[in-house]
């Protein structure tokens, strides 16, 4: 098997395992009702990458090579899913203690793994003697055609209300698990650099900061980490809310929401393709600021459109998502390695982690669930067949567009910002 099929299936498995429940588990909580915690969940995975990416890219830079150690990382998250849908099923409306426990240690293992997928890669393409920026992407690709399988799986099996979904991605987890001893090896870095403290814990990484360029990038990650899990998190939650609207409630997108939602990730693989050109094209700073636009149009969009007639609106909304996303999160992780030595490669990759990942993810999720909180009316959930009154629909409507609006505004501001005080000059192109 050569590098390149390796890569790809890693990859696949690799976001499978995240498409299992990513943007189907606000439903189950819904469901059980838990939708108030639904901030705190997503919150989870930006909490635990405050600390547990970089301190995994520390191990992988130093002491286990990084394709061990992502599979030792699957091992626990799988295994701790698997044990969240175990009690799940076992007491039918779960303890919200209990259950995030479960997941919230389950998260903690998985998202390092995130960071790890991508130093395997480097470091394959790399010894491979090929070009990063040219290879990489064509092969991250089929990272968002595991999401997508994944997504429509459970959207099929119609498990998107249900703990089976954490089943699903526990038993990929496990397949990743024992697919790692397949993946290329990684040599660890125990002999580089001095004897001094940071050298030894192999924190030369934070030292990146010390770069204007470096610490203003990193920054804005973070600022713009802040949208990434809030789609992830309500998208579904907020098509589900039309199901009480007896005009949307027959519509393809209220009964299916994860089929509509994965057309976004659909948009990805063709996104994903084309970073090469726009890196080259335009330089890390402009592809920045067409994700950040982008990101200004997928919540705007959200905002204005409905399943029914407005439902086009939606679907731009979804196809605009591929660039909010890539554009930010894949460019951004090139433009690190790129900037980086290969000697704290696991650990710069984690540091990006923590900014996006974890600080920015953590203050978007909490945050988004504050201002859902405060304009989207809290209705009594219904019976099968019934619907909401006029007043208490255009209630549950007006409240869901402001809230979209109001992350599209910061979205503005922060595409502002940047453009104002990122000075990269364009023709630094990742050319690694």
């Amino acid at each position: 098997m050569n590098t390149k099929l390796k890569l790809i299936i890693m990859n696949f498995l690799q976001f499978a395992v995240w498409g299992a429940y990513l943007t189907s588990m606000g439903r189950y909580l819904s469901e059980v009702g838990l939708s108030g915690e639904i901030g705190a969940f997503y919150s989870m995975q930006g909490v635990v990458s405050l600390f547990m990416p970089a301190l995994m890219g520390i191990v992988a830079d130093r002491w286990i090579p990084a394709q061990r150690l992502l599979g030792l990382c699957h091992g626990v998250a799988g295994s701790l899913m698997i044990g969240a849908h175990i009690y799940c099923q076992s007491v039918g409306t779960p303890d919200f203690s209990i259950l995030f426990c479960l997941y919230t240690l389950s998260v903690a293992f998985y998202m390092p793994t995130l960071a790890l997928s991508n130093s395997v890669a480097y470091t394959a393409i790399e010894k491979a003697g090929l070009d990063i920026v040219k290879v990489f992407p064509p092969i991250r690709v089929f990272g968002t055609v595991g999401f997508i399988c994944c997504m429509l799986l459970v959207s099929a099996l119609q498990i998107e209300n249900l703990s089976t979904q954490f089943l699903v991605s526990g038993v990929t987890s496990l397949v990743l698990l024992m697919y790692s001893f397949l993946l290329p090896s990684c040599p660890t870095s125990r002999g580089v650099g001095g004897k001094g403290l940071v050298d030894a814990l192999g924190l030369r990484a934070f030292q990146l900061f010390k770069q204007r360029k470096m610490a203003l990038f990193f920054i804005f990650s973070m600022l713009l980490g802040v949208c990434l899990q809030i789609t992830n998190a309500f998208a579904n939650p907020y098509l589900g809310a039309f199901g009480g609207i007896e005009a949307y409630a027959d519509a393809f997108g209220v009964k299916y929401s994860n089929v509509l939602i994965s057309l976004s990730q659909m948009s990805e693989t063709l996104c994903i393709l084309i970073i090469p050109f726009a890196l080259r094209k335009f330089g890390i700073r402009n592809v920045m600021l067409i994700a950040m636009s982008a990101w200004v149009l997928r919540f705007g969009l959200l905002g204005l459109g409905n399943p029914g007639s407005g439902v086009w609106l939606l679907l731009l909304s979804m196809i605009v998502y591929g660039v909010a996303f890539d554009f930010f999160n894949v460019s951004g992780s090139l433009f690190v390695d790129n900037e980086t030595d290969s000697s704290i490669r696991s650990s710069a990759q984690g540091l990006f982690m923590i900014m996006t990942n974890g600080i920015g993810a953590t203050i978007g999720s909490y945050g988004a669930q504050a201002v859902i909180s405060h304009f989207v009316p809290a209705l009594p959930r219904l019976e099968e067949g019934m619907y909401y009154d006029t007043a208490s629909a255009e209630a549950l409507l007006t409240g869901w567009s402001y809230s979209w609006y109001t992350f599209s505004l910061y979205a503005v501001v922060v595409a502002i910002s940047f453009a104002l005080l990122f000075k990269y000059n364009s023709t630094e192109k990742v050319t690694r």
